[in-house]
């Protein structure tokens, strides 16, 4: 992707300039980000997906005292001439290849940031309340037409006693509505609250990873644990001589010394952060299960290097590389980052046509074999 080249999705802007000029800084909206969009799935199958019990979906209502939300599988759902509901599915992208392919677009923003898209299909008069996200998020209407109203809001206390995290205060600033093919960009911790207009209301919501500083130092400690010897991770606590105390509740000196000096030990760069957040951000989702590509069962990449087609990875499978290490699916690749998983990483494919066999090593055609047989890759047939 040339960075520099205006895109329709970002309204005639670069991703360049919109990077520096609205990246967490400051809403945007967009008309006509996807003019004429084909929303990746239907209603139906969307409410075909809030069934099964690997999806994770929300359905979300108000009552005359409150809000209520239950968590799928859902054996039914309200009817659609039924006001007031919102069924959201969560990772739509993991499910169905359209939603993939429209994170895609996104992805001048690194995939280490990238999370998944959330489908929201309501009927009239359905929200889910004002609230703020931790991250940002590109609000992307798919179907239908949808209110929304935006504030910079200061006040991030929560309605308490509701299963949502509800703003007590909301306070908007501006208002506008959205229809099929508008997108809404919000930086995170900016307050919104959309309101479905009449039926058929479909909203697609571009998430992002924002990690917490707590949960890199635990990942971070974690993995400085695994990685230490064997004698340095076994040493015990030792105090011989100590003399005898006369307040026995009182915490030694020298037990805190020994604490100290074990994290001390511990070698934080840039090395350990980035094996941390490589296995990390690459980690399948919990729910999310590979199956070997039938129509590849026969081929063996090991004795029968293709001429055509291609490779293409997974929309459910992860790539991430910094330097010379590289991961897949929360997996550390021991050959490390080669140009050649490189390029598979940034592209998410590899063409036989223009990969002749002797240019792909022994070891990246073994891991390559591997890879599909996990179902982490698939083969197309040339275009």
């Amino acid at each position: 992707m040339d960075i520099s080249l205006p895109l329709p999705l970002l309204g005639g802007r670069s991703p360049a300039d919109f990077m520096q000029r609205y990246w967490q800084r400051r809403p945007l909206l967009i008309r006509g980000a996807i003019p004429n969009i084909k929303p990746p799935a239907s209603p139906a199958q969307i409410k075909r997906l809030a069934r099964e019990d690997d999806v994770e979906s929300r359905l979300i209502w108000q009552e005359a005292d409150g809000w209520e939300m239950e968590s799928g599988p859902f054996a039914r759902l309200p009817p659609a001439r039924e006001d007031g509901w919102t069924l959201l599915v969560q990772g739509l992208n993991l499910h169905v290849d359209a939603a993939a392919d429209l994170m895609a677009q996104f992805r001048f923003i690194p995939d280490a940031r990238l999370d998944d898209v959330m489908v929201s299909i309501a009927t009239n008069g359905g929200g889910v309340g004002p609230h703020f996200d931790n991250y940002d998020v590109f609000l992307l209407q798919g179907a239908g037409r949808r209110r929304w109203r935006i504030g910079k809001q200061k006040d991030l206390s929560l309605v308490p006693g509701v299963p949502l995290k509800l703003l007590q205060n909301f306070q908007p600033t501006e208002e506008f509505v959205l229809e099929a093919g508008d997108m809404l960009y919000l930086p995170p911790h900016y307050a919104h609250d959309g309101i479905a207009e009449g039926d058929d209301c479909m909203t697609l919501s571009i998430g992002f990873r924002s990690p917490s500083a707590a949960e890199m130092a635990q990942g971070m400690l974690e993995l400085a644990a695994e990685d230490m010897g064997d004698a340095q991770a076994g040493a015990r606590y030792r105090d011989p001589g100590i003399a005898p105390t006369r307040n026995p509740a009182q915490m030694p000196d020298s037990l805190l010394d020994f604490a100290i000096d074990a994290a001390s030990r511990v070698r934080f760069d840039a090395k350990l952060a980035t094996r941390f957040l490589g296995r990390w951000l690459t980690e399948p989702k919990a729910n999310v299960v590979f199956g070997e590509d039938e129509d590849a069962a026969d081929l063996d990449l090991m004795s029968d290097w293709p001429t055509e087609g291609a490779l293409v990875a997974d929309r459910r499978t992860q790539m991430l590389y910094r330097g010379k290490l590289a991961f897949i699916n929360g997996e550390e690749i021991e050959s490390g980052a080669t140009p050649l998983l490189k390029k598979l990483a940034d592209q998410r494919r590899l063409d036989f046509a223009n990969l002749p066999e002797d240019k792909v090593s022994e070891e990246e055609r073994e891991q390559l074999a591997d890879w599909l047989d996990a179902g982490w890759l698939r083969v197309i047939e040339a275009d």
